[in-house]
């Protein structure tokens, strides 16, 4: 694999970049491998780097019906984060956010990350109340985090609306988390794979499943069968869909979640602004555009509030904390199936069916647990048992009442 450098960037440069190898090979699928991986996502590109470096697993295919990060992983905000309540999920996450901070050395790709914290806003005395139990069980959980009073806010985030309709009564900060970019991500992770001997196919789509005998042996495919002893699906909004092809039904709501983002101005917010109660969270992004995210499309249909007046109302929340915002233009919106279990916690590790692995459920968080994700699904799939970090996260806890609830912690409805 090339490492990049400022003399390489520079004759680059000077030949026109007309020199530049590809970044990551176009194989044509062979007829088996050890891993088939179905989804070229950052979970699933993250999942093969860990199993070629890690696990020596280098007979490893990555199947991507589209193009290498198009779905959910090219289609959203880029926060990483850490703050999350229960301690199965803080260990995690933290545990991401961890591998997010030496990612770009690691694997010699700048993802941009940029740690200017995420500050989750206050509405009430009892909302307030809330985030300070919340902040001390981060505590607990040594995860950073601190309280802040509307002073505090201000000061930070001099633009706010402290006197809002909702008034902010306070909040709290998480000075690790940021923002990354997650091309960036994506593209790293397909990169470092691919050096390692990895196979990302893409245009290459998993019509069906083989078994034999009850365990799974591969899978039908646009450019036609690949056998493999074991498969991990990491297909986001469409595993209910994948699952269902082999008689699993998945505990999974799937519905959109929207994001916008703003024309470019100066900086002006160095860092990310949540509210849980009005449903909108903000940031501002390297080139200057504000990035602006918000709930859950949970609505049925376009014509009961979803599309675009789920716009409106993110926008609405946008203006009324920021009213120096309301004369800028969106320039893009966008949107990507997320899949939400109950407890707003992911599914991970093994199924019922011999051979199949599952990396589902991730609803809003998907993006923040990329490395934690690939880590932990290459360990998983390369023991046949799950990792430490993941075994609360298992299908089997439904049947056990066993719920891990993240609903607050996920900032946004659901």
């Amino acid at each position: 694999m090339k490492k990049y450098s400022f003399l390489s960037l520079l004759g680059g440069a000077m030949t026109g970049h007309r020199r530049w190898r590809p970044v990551w090979r176009n194989p044509e699928p062979r007829p088996a491998y050890d891993v088939v991986i179905v989804g070229a996502g950052g979970h699933g590109l993250a999942t093969a780097y860990y199993l070629a470096r890690k696990h020596g697993i280098r007979n490893v295919a990555v199947l991507e019906k589209g193009w290498l990060g198009g779905g959910n992983t090219g289609r959203n905000t880029q926060v990483s984060r850490s703050n999350y309540f229960w301690p199965q999920s803080a260990a995690f996450y933290e545990h991401a956010l961890k591998l997010y901070e030496g990612l770009g050395e690691e694997l010699g790709f700048n993802i941009m990350l940029s740690q200017r914290g995420i500050l989750t806003l206050a509405h009430s005395r009892q909302e307030l109340e809330s985030l300070r139990r919340w902040a001390n069980a981060i505590q607990v959980n040594r995860i950073d985090s601190e309280l802040m009073t509307p002073a505090q806010i201000k000061k930070r985030v001099p633009l706010i609306n402290l006197g809002a309709r909702y008034p902010i009564h306070g909040g709290f900060i998480q000075h690790r988390g940021g923002i990354s970019r997650h091309d960036a991500v994506a593209w790293g992770y397909a990169r470092a794979a691919d050096g390692l001997g990895v196979d990302i196919i893409q245009q290459c789509e998993v019509t069906d499943f083989m078994q034999d005998g009850g365990r799974l042996a591969g899978v039908h495919t646009t450019r036609g069968a690949i056998g493999a002893d074991r498969v991990v699906l990491s297909v986001a909004g469409h595993s209910s869909v994948m699952a269902a092809k082999l008689g699993l039904r998945l505990p999974i709501s799937s519905m959109a979640l929207q994001a916008m983002v703003s024309e470019p101005i100066k900086p002006c917010l160095d860092t990310t602004v949540l509210s849980s109660s009005v449903h909108m969270y903000v940031s501002q992004s390297v080139r200057g555009e504000l990035v602006i995210g918000g709930g859950a499309d949970v609505y049925t249909s376009y014509a009961q509030r979803g599309g675009l007046p789920a716009m409106h109302d993110t926008v609405t929340a946008l203006v009324e904390l920021f009213p120096a915002f309301s004369r800028l233009r969106l320039m893009r919106q966008w949107a990507g199936i997320v899949d939400i279990t109950p407890d707003t916690t992911p599914i991970m590790g093994k199924t019922p069916i011999e051979g199949l692995y599952l990396n589902c459920g991730w609803g809003t968080g998907g993006y923040k647990a990329i490395p934690a994700g690939g880590d932990t699904m290459a360990y998983t799939v390369a023991h046949d048992e799950p990792h430490p970090l993941i075994r609360a996260f298992g299908l089997d806890r439904f049947e056990r009442g066993a719920l891990i609830d993240e609903g607050a912690a996920a900032g946004v409805a659901h």
